[in-house]
């Protein structure tokens, strides 16, 4: 019976490495398409479930449009509850593997008519050009899901007659349990409900098991992909975090309907005596059940959400709450999701410019030196994460420029720890006036209406400022040498002259490179930042 099973095990290692193929194939022609088709067609959670579900079935991976709907979350591009739909959505696209199995796979042999293709496939998978190869990996893996069945098929025709489903769990409430059980431990060893069904399917063909012991099979690998979410949100953020318990929250219940709905359905497929019409409605309850639970639950898509966010609230910092790790191997996903900690930390370090100066608001929130600068460093180190293709210049640009920025926030940051020169500011009329103009111009930093107008406004700051320095300077030092003020006074309000002109010079490089990474602003000269920043000493005193 041992040497009868191989060839049944090795139909189903075919079939995973079929559909393996095939999704990795699909995903790369997909490309930033999916990213697109996603974000474009997601306005509501009803929206995102059609999305998701279409998506889902057109590149045979739940797992891709799960970590797409994370990566529109943690952008802000989405809300948590339309994301919900877009997973909910791929619950019924996952059915899809089943429909293809069921028509073609059982119904004609394509095993050998299929070797040959997968030759192809490999042939066009060597190729350089990317488009290619990947379509020869989606060849190969549509050849090698029917190639496995074709062998499951045969492994298991051998047990025709010695298994029967009378060697399984009865067909009643506690067998119907165990049954499920077993579905669920058949997904958490395949990694695979697709492969669970291809297996159940099978066995309900050969006779191994009747309708209903096939449809509890089924329903336990359906909670059974629970189990992948959860393994693949480990060590995510919070949103790759609440998706998985949703995730997991949501099949439960869907598995508890299912579980239900199993008698009278399988009273209805009773009355069908073809034996391939049970092979089409063991694939029907499982599309059945699963887009039946979707519409039950979109209406409350919100408050489901609202119950996810209150037993998963948010850990770690909310400048960087965003910086998901489940979404680093989508670069353009996780560079959305930086750039949207990089302005939450713009935002926090111009608040604390503000405090330090003397003039918050009460709609400023100051979250202190010490966590704006953990949130730098870990912003930092989440963009040295992002892998990029040298092909992809619009992408390498928009992490550059984020680097600027970090970079000028971390000696924005250095600058509001000069208390010295702070303190110096409100001692002379005439640099508390200066200190004044500074102050307006942060008020158009926080509420900005026209990004463009805001930098002009900064840049005319910063070379007015860079006008009173010189001119102050020389006044300064002229009232040293007639002793008009003693010279430690002279010296700590020419430090306080250049710490202006520095943090308004940092405040305009900042929205410089954000409006850039916006296309709000034209771009700039290699040299000008450097030639610019080159008209004062960029020490760090």
């Amino acid at each position: 019976m041992l040497l009868d099973i191989l060839p049944a095990l090795g139909g189903i290692g075919l079939f995973l490495v079929g559909m393996l193929l095939m999704t990795d194939g699909l995903k790369a022609l997909a490309g930033a398409r999916l990213r697109d088709i996603l974000g474009r067609f997601t306005s509501t959670p009803f929206t995102g479930a059609v999305t998701g579900a279409v998506t889902t079935a057109a590149i045979q991976s739940s797992s891709a449009t799960t970590v797409a709907a994370v990566g529109f979350v943690a952008s802000g591009l989405l809300t948590f509850p339309q994301a919900l739909g877009i997973i909910f959505g791929a619950n019924i696209g996952t059915t899809m593997t089943g429909w293809l199995v069921a028509l073609l796979g059982f119904k004609m042999d394509l095993g050998q008519v299929m070797l040959p293709v997968v030759f192809v496939g490999a042939l066009l998978a060597l190729s350089s050009k990317k488009s290619i190869s990947s379509f020869g990996l989606v060849l190969a893996g549509f050849s090698l899901i029917f190639i496995g069945i074709e062998q499951l098929k045969s492994g298991l025709d051998a047990f025709r007659g010695v298994v029967t489903p009378a060697d399984f769990p009865s067909d009643s409430l506690l067998g119907r349990l165990k049954l499920v059980l077993i579905g669920i431990l058949i997904t958490v060893v395949t990694q695979s409900s697709s492969a669970g069904v291809a297996t159940a399917l099978a066995a309900l063909s050969a006779g191994a098991v009747n309708f209903p012991q096939a449809a509890a099979l089924v329903i336990g690998m359906d909670v059974g992909t629970t189990f992948t979410a959860v393994l693949a949100t480990l060590g995510g953020g919070t949103m790759a975090r609440r998706t998985g318990f949703a995730h997991v929250i949501y099949n439960l219940m869907t598995g508890i309907m299912a579980f239900c709905l199993l008698g009278p359905f399988a009273a209805v497929v009773s009355n069908w005596s073809n034996p391939e019409s049970s092979l089409t409605a063991l694939v029907a309850f499982h599309t059945f059940f699963n887009s039946l639970g979707v519409l039950l639950i979109l209406p409350f898509a919100r408050p489901f959400a609202r119950l996810i966010e209150a037993l998963i609230p948010c850990r770690g910092s909310v400048l960087t709450n965003s910086l998901d790790p489940l979404i680093l191997d989508m670069p353009e996903a996780a560079a959305d999701a930086a750039k949207v900690a990089v302005d939450r930390i713009v935002t926090a370090a111009t608040a604390h410019l503000r405090s330090v100066m003397g003039v918050m608001r009460s709609t400023d929130i100051d979250y202190g030196r010490s966590d704006i600068e953990s949130a730098l460093l870990e912003t930092r180190a989440y963009l040295d994460k992002i892998e990029l293709s040298s092909k992809s210049q619009e992408q390498i640009s928009s992490i550059k420029g984020m680097y600027h920025i970090l970079d000028h926030l971390d000696r924005l940051l250095y600058r509001c720890g000069q208390e010295e020169r702070i303190h110096e500011l409100p001692r002379d009329p005439r640099l508390k006036r200066l200190a004044l103009v500074v102050v307006a111009a942060t008020d158009r930093y926080l509420e900005i209406d026209d990004p463009e107008k805001c930098e002009n406004t900064l840049n005319r700051v910063r070379r007015f400022l860079r006008q009173q320095r010189k001119l102050r300077r020389d006044l300064l030092i002229s009232d040293a040498a007639t002793n008009s003020l003693p010279d430690e006074v002279v010296w700590s309000r020419l430090d306080a002259l250049r710490w202006l002109h520095r943090v308004s010079y940092h405040l305009w490089r900042i929205r410089k490179h954000l409006n850039l990474l916006e296309g709000k602003s034209k771009s700039d000269s290699p040299a000008s930042e450097s030639s610019d920043e080159a008209q004062f000493d960029v020490d760090m005193d």
